[in-house]
C-alpha cells in the first residue's frame, strides 16, 4: 500500500504499561498506571508512531484499550488497504475517509491517522506543527490536579505546581468536592492564578444553583459539568451561571461542535484529538471555533511523549488562546518513553523535527512493553 510514494509494509501494535508518579483521581475513577497502545507504521522510507489515548476501562468514554486493539486489528488497518477498491490511501488525509464506514472508535482511528501522518511527514522532512498551521514554537502549559484526600493536601499539590511554573491550574471536581476546594485555592493563592474546574460529567441540571456558587471565584471555565449527550442541558446551564461553560466529552467532531455552538451550549471548547478522531479533525474544530469567536484549548489524556508532541503541535495553532493540558512529562511519568518534555518559564517547546519530532527511546520502550503484534500489509 502506498501513500504519496510511501509503501506501507505493515503496522505494529505495541502495548506498554507505565506507572504514574502519583494516583490521579477524577469523578469517574482513580488511575495509578497507564496501560497504553502504541502504533508503529513501517514504510520503505520512514516509520511513524501513533498513540491511542483510550483508557483501560470504559469510564471516561465508551472506548477502552482492548477494544481499540481489536477494532484496529480486525477492521481499521484492513480498511486502509481496501480503500479505493484496494488501491489504498493516497496520503494521510485519506485515512479519515477510509475509516469512515466503521462507526465510532475515534480514539483508535486517531492513533492510526497519527502514525500514518507521522510516517508521511518524516519522509517529506516536514514537522507536524507546520503541517497543522502552528504560529508559535512554545505553548503555555497548564496542569490538571486530581481530586485529593483533603483540602490541605490539595493546597500542597497546587502550591507545588505553581512553584514549578505552570501557567494555569485545573481542579477536578465532583459533588462534595467543589465549592470548598475552589474557595481554599483562591484564598491561599489569590485571584491572579488562572484557575478552572473540570467535572467530567459528574452533575445534572438540577445542580445548577449549586454550581452557581462557583461564580464568585472568577474561574476561567467549568468543563463538562453534565452528561456528554446533554447538550441542551449545557445550553440551559450556561444561561443560569456566570462561569463560562466549556465542553469536552460532548465534542466528538466538527459537526457536534457546530451544533453546540449554535445552541449556545458552550463558549469554550476543549479539543482532545483522540476524542474527535484525529489531529486533522481537531484542526477542523479549531477553524470552526475561530470562525465563531469561540476559544479553544488542548486537553490531555495522560499521554506519553508521543501524544504530547502531537498535542504541542496542535496547541501552537492561533485559536488556542487558553493554556492547555500539555504539561511536562514529569507531571505523570517518572520516565517517559521519549526524551522528556520539560517546563520552561511556564511553557512547553513545540518539537521542530520531521513528523512528530520525537521517537521512543528503544531501551525504555522495551522495558515497559508488555506485548507486540505485527500486522503485514501487502
Amino acid at each position: 500500500m502506498t501513500t504519496q510514494g510511501l509503501t506501507i509494509r505493515g503496522i505494529e501494535l505495541r502495548r506498554i504499561r507505565l506507572p504514574l508518579v502519583s494516583p490521579f483521581r477524577t469523578s469517574f475513577g482513580t488511575q495509578v498506571e497507564r496501560d497504553l497502545l502504541l502504533l508503529r507504521v513501517e514504510t520503505d522510507e520512514a516509520e511513524g508512531w501513533g498513540e491511542c489515548v483510550a483508557a483501560e476501562d470504559p469510564l471516561y468514554s465508551s472506548e477502552y484499550v482492548d477494544a481499540s486493539a481489536d477494532v484496529l486489528r480486525r477492521f481499521l488497518i484492513p480498511a486502509l488497504s481496501a480503500h479505493r477498491g484496494g488501491a489504498g490511501i493516497a496520503s494521510a488525509v485519506d485515512v479519515g475517509q477510509a475509516l469512515a464506514p466503521v462507526k465510532g472508535h475515534r480514539m483508535a482511528k486517531a492513533a492510526l491517522e497519527m502514525a500514518v501522518l507521522d510516517a508521511e511527514l518524516r519522509a517529506l522532512g516536514r514537522p507536524l506543527s507546520r503541517e497543522l498551521g502552528a504560529v508559535v514554537d512554545r505553548v503555555p502549559s497548564g496542569v490538571s490536579v486530581g481530586i485529593q484526600d483533603s483540602v490541605p493536601q490539595l493546597l500542597d499539590a497546587v502550591g507545588g505546581y505553581l512553584d514549578e511554573g505552570y501557567a494555569r491550574i485545573k481542579l477536578k471536581i465532583e459533588p462534595g468536592w467543589d465549592v470548598e476546594p475552589v474557595r481554599a485555592v483562591r484564598e491561599r493563592f489569590g485571584d491572579d492564578v488562572l484557575l478552572q474546574v473540570d467535572a467530567n460529567t459528574a452533575y445534572t441540571l438540577r445542580d445548577a444553583r449549586h454550581l452557581a456558587r462557583l461564580d464568585p471565584f472568577d474561574l476561567l471555565l467549568i468543563e463538562q459539568p453534565l452528561e456528554e449527550e446533554d447538550v441542551l442541558g449545557h445550553a440551559e446551564l450556561a444561561r443560569r451561571i456566570r462561569t463560562p461553560v466549556c465542553l469536552d466529552e460532548s465534542i466528538v467532531s466538527a459537526q457536534t461542535a457546530a451544533a453546540a455552538i449554535t445552541l449556545g451550549a458552550c463558549s469554550i471548547i476543549n479539543i482532545k484529538p483522540g476524542r474527535v478522531g484525529g489531529y486533522l479533525e481537531a484542526r477542523r474544530i479549531h477553524d470552526l471555533a475561530v470562525a465563531h469567536g469561540v476559544a479553544v484549548w488542548c486537553g490531555g489524556m495522560l499521554e506519553t511523549g508521543i501524544g504530547r508532541a502531537a498535542n504541542a503541535a496542535l496547541a501552537a495553532l492561533p485559536g488556542f488562546t487558553l493554556p492547555g493540558d500539555v504539561s511536562a512529562s514529569g507531571r505523570f511519568y517518572a520516565t517517559d518513553i521519549t526524551e522528556p518534555f520539560v517546563l520552561d518559564d511556564g511553557q512547553i517547546a513545540v518539537p521542530t523535527g520531521p513528523g512528530l519530532g520525537v521517537t521512543p527511546l528503544p531501551a525504555i520502550l522495551d522495558e515497559v512493553t508488555t506485548a507486540t503484534e505485527w500486522i503485514p500489509l501487502g
